[in-house]
């Protein structure tokens, strides 16, 4: 597969935010959905409201979000949806909790390692494309979480959701958490579903990745840990492998010594995995050109 481009800026602004997304002239049209994590009671590391308000407001988008697997006050439709409120996201955008009537969406992955099925919050039928916009961080189980956690993950409902963590062996969240699934089969399950949710939307998906708050826990912990290190930037690309790529690579590369922690992460839940997997299932490559837009522009 060919080098695809990374557009990048080390400027975390709103104002960035939108420059990024209107350098490629973006091809989401109809209906879009805007995947982002609204973020866990409590958690005070995840991306507000008001810094990607510019952005929403720009593409016209519709916020979505789907209830969890785990105990906390998004596991369920009325919890969630006041937690939503409490976050200020209906103060300033249209949102859809995708599975809000408990009622799944079921995506069929023909060639898939591990699951063949993919279980997702039936109002994903209402959109013709998806912005994903990540926080990228680190993350308890999958080592990070940014575009392919959303796609599978953030996408999947509750019964997805534990349908993906135990590699298929169960929709009940009661269940999931008995069965001490192995690790590589719950990394190549998410690259299982994230197929499945490319495959749907045909494409029809722009990705960007926000570092910053950069904390080896994601915004799912209600008690998180704080950053470990600096804000690097804003990365934006049509790929979703190529971004999560490119996203670690900087971490990588950081001179920031606290960057130690979050690779920490990253490598005990053999988090790469994720990344290679996906490239295996053919929605993404892991070679790519980073473009700064701010020495282009």
């Amino acid at each position: 597969m060919e080098e695809k481009i990374v557009y990048f800026t080390k400027k975390i602004t709103p104002e960035s935010l939108v420059k990024i997304y209107k350098i490629i002239n973006s091809p989401l049209t109809g209906n879009i959905a805007i995947k982002l994590h609204s973020g866990e009671d409590g958690n005070q590391n995840y991306v507000k409201p008001e810094f990607v308000k510019d952005l929403i407001d720009c593409v016209n988008g519709t916020v979505v979000e789907c209830n969890t697997a785990y105990n906390g006050q998004r596991n369920s439709t009325n919890k969630h949806l006041k937690l939503l409120e409490k976050h200020g996201w209906n103060k300033y955008f249209d949102v859809d909790l995708l599975d809000e009537e408990d009622d799944d969406l079921v995506l069929d992955i023909p060639n898939g390692k591990v699951i063949n099925k993919n279980y997702v919050g039936k109002n994903l039928t209402k959109y013709d494309s998806m912005l994903v916009l990540s926080h990228f961080k680190g993350h308890p189980m999958g080592g990070f979480g940014g575009a392919l956690k959303q796609l599978s993950i953030g996408i999947a409902s509750s019964r997805g959701k534990s349908y993906i963590h135990s590699a298929g062996k169960t929709l009940d969240q009661n269940e999931v958490w008995k069965l001490n699934t192995k690790q590589d089969l719950f990394l190549e399950s998410m690259a299982d579903a994230a197929t499945s949710v490319v495959n749907y939307f045909k494409g029809n998906i722009v990705y960007i990745n926000i570092l910053c708050n950069l904390s080896v826990d994601c915004d799912c912990c209600a008690k998180a840990e704080d950053p470990c290190m600096k804000d690097i930037g804003i990365l934006l690309s049509l790929d979703p492998v190529a971004i999560d790529k490119a996203s670690v690579d900087l971490v990588y590369s950081s001179e920031d010594e606290g960057k130690k922690y979050l690779i920490e992460r990253i490598e005990s839940r053999n988090g790469l995995h994720t990344i290679e997997e996906a490239e295996q299932r053919g929605i993404g490559t892991t070679k790519y050109k980073i473009v700064d837009i701010d020495k282009e522009c």
